[in-house]
C-alpha cells in the first residue's frame, strides 16, 4: 500500500513538471518589439509597440497597460503613442496575453524626461507656531480649524488632532507597536493612514475611530499620501506617485517625479492644492511642484534656511518633513521630524 502511494505522488509530481513546462513555455512565446528603440526619448517623439508571437502560438485576447493602468482604449497587437501625452520617466508597457484559459505577460519600458527645466520658487516665513519635538512627523493636514498629524517610528507612531496655534495634542489614537506609522490624508471625512513596512493602511472617522484597513499592491511600501479630491495619491519611496481608489483600494496607475534630466525618487509627504502635488523629497531642503498628469518637476521651492532655526537638526534623522496648506490663510505649513516649530510660509 505504501508503494503505490509513492508511485501516485510520482505520477502526480510528473504531471505537475509537465504542465509548468507548457506554462513556461507560453509565458516565454511573446516579446515586445519597439520600432524605433532609442536610451532616451522626448515629448517630440512617437513609439509602435509590437507584440510579437515567436512560436504562433496566437491569443484569445490582449489587454494593454501603462505604469499599471489599464488602457481601455487599445486592445489590438499593436500599441502606438504619442509622447507628449505620456507620462515622464520610466514608462512601463506590459501586453497581458489570455489564450485557453491561460495568461501570460510582456513588457517593455521606455524613458523620457521633461522638456522644461523647473523654476526655483522663494519663500517667505509669515509666522511660527510651536510643534512637539516628540513628534517624528510623517503626514500633516488640514481638516477647518484643526490639524492632522501623522508621526512615525517603532512604538511610538500615532495619528492626532492637535490646535495648530499652539501646537497641543487634542487628541491621538496609537499605532501596535510593531507598524512604523506614515503619511496621511482627509477624503470624504475619512482620515487614510499608511505604515512603513507593514504592507497595510488604516481608515478612520474624524474623530480617529478605526473604520477600515487596507492592504497594499505592487506599491510595497508606505511614505507619503496625499488626494486630489477623487483618489489617493501615495508615494512609496522610489520616484512614483500612486493613485489609488478610495472605496476599493485598488491601485490604477502611477506617475513617475521627473525633471528635465532624471528621475527623482525618495518622494515623501505630499500635499494636492490647486491641481499640483506638492512633495519633497526625503533628507532633502527642497519641495517640488509636480503636474499630477505626467509627473514634470515644475518648480522646486528652497526652504533650507528653515532648518538652520531648528536646534537638533541633522541630515540622517530631523529633516523636513510635514507639508499642510491651509485655505482660511492661503499659506502652507511645513515642519520636520522633531522640529520644535510648524513655519507658516508664503511663496514669492
Amino acid at each position: 500500500m505504501k508503494l503505490k502511494s509513492i508511485a501516485i505522488i510520482a505520477t502526480i509530481a510528473l504531471s505537475l513538471s509537465g504542465c509548468k513546462t507548457e506554462l513556461e513555455k507560453f509565458s516565454s512565446n511573446y516579446s515586445l518589439e519597439i520600432s524605433n528603440p532609442k536610451s532616451v526619448y522626448t515629448q517630440n517623439d512617437e513609439i509602435k509597440i509590437s507584440l510579437i508571437d515567436d512560436a504562433g502560438i496566437g491569443m484569445d485576447s490582449i489587454k494593454w497597460y501603462r505604469n499599471a493602468q489599464l488602457l481601455k482604449e487599445v486592445s489590438g497587437s499593436t500599441l502606438s503613442r504619442k509622447l507628449a501625452n505620456e507620462p515622464l520617466g520610466n514608462i512601463t508597457y506590459k501586453a497581458r496575453i489570455y489564450k485557453d484559459g491561460k495568461i501570460t505577460a510582456a513588457t517593455t519600458q521606455v524613458t523620457q524626461y521633461s522638456n522644461k527645466q523647473p523654476n526655483m520658487i522663494k519663500t517667505l516665513v509669515t509666522n511660527r507656531f510651536p510643534h512637539l519635538t516628540e513628534a517624528y512627523t510623517q503626514g500633516l493636514e488640514f481638516y477647518g480649524d484643526s490639524l492632522y498629524e501623522s508621526t512615525g517610528q517603532y512604538r511610538e507612531s500615532d495619528l492626532r488632532i492637535t490646535n495648530p496655534t499652539t501646537g497641543e495634542v487634542i487628541k491621538k489614537i496609537e499605532l501596535p507597536a510593531n507598524e512604523f506609522a506614515e503619511g496621511m490624508t482627509i477624503l470624504n471625512n475619512k482620515i487614510y493612514q499608511l505604515t512603513w513596512r507593514s504592507n497595510k493602511g488604516y481608515v478612520y472617522d474624524l474623530n480617529l475611530n478605526k473604520l477600515d484597513e487596507f492592504r497594499y499592491n505592487e506599491s510595497k511600501e508606505g511614505w507619503g499620501l496625499t488626494n486630489d479630491g477623487k483618489h489617493l495619491l501615495k508615494s512609496d519611496g522610489s520616484a512614483k506617485i500612486w493613485r489609488i481608489d478610495p472605496n476599493t483600494y485598488e491601485e490604477l496607475g502611477y506617475i513617475e517625479v521627473t525633471s528635465n534630466d532624471r528621475r527623482i525618487d525618495k518622494i515623501n509627504e505630499l500635499e494636492f492644492v490647486n491641481g499640483k502635488i506638492y512633495c519633497n523629497v526625503y533628507q532633502n531642503d527642497l519641495i517640488m511642484v509636480v503636474n499630477p498628469e505626467n509627473g514634470a518637476v515644475e518648480s522646486f521651492i528652497n526652504v533650507k534656511d528653515l532648518r538652520n532655526e531648528i536646534p537638533n537638526w541633522d541630515k540622517d534623522n530631523n529633516v523636513l518633513n510635514g507639508i499642510a496648506y491651509r485655505n482660511e490663510t492661503g499659506k502652507f505649513y511645513v515642519t520636520g521630524k522633531r522640529w520644535n516649530t510648524l513655519f507658516e510660509i508664503e511663496l514669492q
